[in-house]
């Protein structure tokens, strides 16, 4: 399929796939004319390769991945090493830390939205508000 088709596919813009085959993240034949020529199997590559960025994985680190990981389901593959599992548990542990740190932030958000919340109630009905 041509680069139009698969970003069409796959929800990423061609300038995306461009990008991701220069990192190593996705290859390609060319044909006599010189125009990019993808196989079924890329739709499922930049599918996985998408959510290895979301989570948080630099181009680089997706590029040593990748070979350890089959496209279709993302599961390992017969050469999966442990350092695979290392890494991945690590970038796990990762985004743990991140999301911990994010509900933290949305309780003060939450705290803050409440106070807030309560003085304009209390400005409305006419009740003063003490600072």
């Amino acid at each position: 399929m041509r680069i139009g088709e698969l970003a069409r596919r796959s929800g990423v813009s061609e300038r995306s796939l461009r990008y991701y085959e220069a990192q190593g993240l996705l290859a390609s034949e060319r044909t006599p004319g010189g125009q990019r020529d993808f196989g079924e199997w890329a739709v499922d590559r930049v599918i996985r390769v998408q959510a290895l960025y979301a989570a948080g994985l630099t181009s680089k680190k997706i590029a040593r991945l990748l070979p350890c990981m089959r496209d279709a389901d993302g599961a390992p593959s017969e050469i999966a090493t442990s350092l695979l599992v290392d890494e991945l548990s690590a970038e796990r542990e990762r985004i743990d830390r991140t999301i911990a740190d994010l509900v933290r932030s949305r309780d003060v958000l939450d705290e803050v939205i409440s106070t807030a919340a309560d003085s304009l109630a209390a400005v409305r009905s006419g009740e003063t508000v003490r600072s």
